[in-house]
């Protein structure tokens, strides 16, 4: 059987952030990614092209070797215009119920950003798959985890400001996944060419989530 895209993105644990990135590096970075054991990429929808490149990396890559989404959606016309493209999974910064039903018209999973349990309860009842709990490093893994006790049900996805520091107690609180820009996805190795820093820092944090999901 295989598995949802929601169920990949909860296995993977990893959802690497590609942000100002071009289409010629594009497919590199995802690529890199992907040798390092992060298989779950967000191109995020204010990137210039990001229609042209999530098509291109979706047409690069077998089904089973990434799961490519589209991130920062804002309304439900770039919602449908990336879904068209090739994305398979929605990630907003906020709730905005025309997104959740354009993502379930289409038949891909949605992980919107709250920051407050309203925000999550109003999301998940609308159709959302997860909860983006953004900012995550002011709102913090102490949120997460008492987010959990009358909201369990409801997938969390930590997402801004998560590293090597605090993964482990982000996962400690009963966080689905995470959402990890910077700490993996380096600009500056990219415009440098030095995609095997992508993959060594992918590896790096695939290792530090498998550590925190065993404990």
């Amino acid at each position: 059987m295989v598995a949802s895209t929601a169920q990949r993105i909860a296995e993977s644990g990893i959802v690497a952030i590609i942000r100002e990135t071009d289409p010629e590096t594009a497919i590199e970075t995802v690529d890199a990614l992907r040798r390092g054991g992060v298989s779950t990429v967000e191109i995020t929808a204010n990137t210039e092209s990001v229609l042209n490149m999530i098509r291109d990396v979706s047409e690069s890559f077998a089904a089973d070797e990434v799961t490519i989404g589209a991130g920062t959606v804002l309304d439900a016309e770039t919602a449908r215009a990336t879904t068209l493209a090739g994305a398979e999974f929605i990630v907003t910064p906020s709730f905005d119920e025309g997104v959740v039903e354009t993502a379930n018209r289409y038949g891909v999973p949605s992980l919107v950003g709250i920051a407050t349990p309203t925000e999550a309860v109003n999301a998940f009842e609308a159709g959302a798959d997860m909860v983006k709990v953004f900012p995550a490093g002011t709102l913090g893994p102490r949120f997460i985890s008492a987010l959990g006790g009358p909201l369990g049900h409801i997938p969390t996805v930590p997402t801004g400001g998560v590293g090597l520091d605090n993964v482990d107690e982000f996962f400690d609180a009963g966080a689905t996944a995470v959402g990890v820009g910077s700490s993996i996805v380096d600009t500056e190795a990219i415009a440098c060419g030095e995609f095997d820093v992508i993959e060594a820092n992918a590896r790096v944090f695939r290792e530090a989530v498998e550590a925190a999901r065993s404990e």
